[in-house]
């Protein structure tokens, strides 16, 4: 009895997610969430969810990217990217490979096309961070594996599904959340813009002047709120954002490659610090966010210390997002456990 309701809850979830995410994501690119429908942004979520409860919590042995291996451009530093790539990676049974700009000297020695070439030989996936996105875009033109998108100076699509996931898992939804982004208008923002919407969430944003986000993303966001019907607002002043917020969030305001910038950033970035003063404007029930590394004239130790942060959830689940993505351009999987109510249930 026992089998047979574990192969009938099998079938069950096989149909179910069939209708829930229709077409597979076998060898599409992943390099942006403006690529991606609702449906399957959900279906990314689910599996992360999936995984993390088989894997951590029932301690699961899934070697299902056996003999699998993942070429790692990176052209930039990193810390919790890199760990979540090589260590979801080998959970998963593939087999990652770090190189840096260093070992295989990007167009200098070997053009990028002949690079991706070489690189769709030899290995089954490319998960690339780099500064520019066009470098992923002609990457992913010329390779035929796909290609993650694991940072760039226009987005990071891993980040706002680690924090999509870190929001469903504390509030049990992500319907209707009212998202405050205080900071620059960077590539944290862009995915967020185009990410949120389809979520069903609201976004409030505040930059400086001359700090806003590309306007090209502005306008994608602003048809995805009225097709999802959410809200999406622009101020210059943080606490306006911020008000009645669910969740706040912000991140570095110097990005790598930026730090000649530093004290003309830091000038025009005076009174943006998430501080008590300014979260007594937000919700009740506010959470923060910050894909870290942080400073303190960001975000005060009051804040990203207290009980109200979600800073270190959200830093691991880079590593069950990732795994999720990676498995769904790679091969078809269908989550065991059922699927999160991404919806409020009143």
């Amino acid at each position: 009895m026992f089998e047979l309701f574990h192969f009938t809850k099998s079938i069950f979830l096989k149909v179910v997610c069939r209708k829930f995410h229709p077409n597979s994501l076998i060898g599409k690119d992943f390099l942006s969430l403006r690529d991606f429908n609702d449906l399957e942004i959900q279906q990314f979520l689910w599996t992360a969810y999936d995984l993390k409860h088989r894997i951590k919590e029932k301690e699961e042995y899934l070697p299902i990217l056996q003999g699998k291996s993942i070429a790692m451009i990176f052209q930039k530093r990193s810390t919790r990217t890199r760990l979540s790539i090589e260590s979801g990676a080998t959970i998963l049974g593939a087999h990652p490979i770090f190189l840096s700009n260093n070992d295989i000297h990007l167009g200098v020695n070997e053009s990028l096309k002949d690079t991706a070439n070489v690189f769709s030989s030899l290995s089954d996936m490319i998960v690339a961070r780099v500064y520019d996105q066009n470098f992923l875009t002609t990457l992913a033109k010329n390779a035929s594996v796909p290609v993650i998108n694991a940072l760039s100076d226009h987005s990071h699509p891993l980040q706002i599904l680690a924090d999509f996931l870190t929001l469903q898992e504390h509030f049990g939804f992500l319907k209707d959340l009212k998202i405050a982004w205080i900071g620059d208008g960077n590539n944290i923002l862009h995915s967020l813009l185009l990410g949120a919407p389809k979520m069903g969430m609201h976004l409030n944003y505040a930059t400086p002047k001359g700090y806003e986000p590309d306007k090209q993303v502005v306008t994608v966001a602003m048809e995805l709120s009225k097709q999802y019907h959410t809200k999406l607002r622009y101020f210059t002043d943080p606490k306006e954002a911020i008000k009645d917020s669910n969740v706040v969030i912000t991140d570095t305001w110097v990005s790598m490659g930026q730090e000649d910038e530093r004290d003309k950033r830091m000038k025009a970035f005076e009174g943006y610090q998430i501080d008590k003063h300014m979260t007594k404007l937000a919700s009740h029930d506010w959470v923060f966010l910050h894909c870290l590394p942080r400073k303190s004239y960001e975000v005060t130790d009051e804040i990203f210390y207290s009980d109200k942060s979600l800073v270190w959830k959200e830093a691991e689940n880079r590593k069950w997002t990732f795994m999720a993505v990676m498995l769904h351009l790679l091969k078809s999987y269908f989550p065991r456990n059922f699927k999160p109510n991404f919806t409020k249930i009143d």
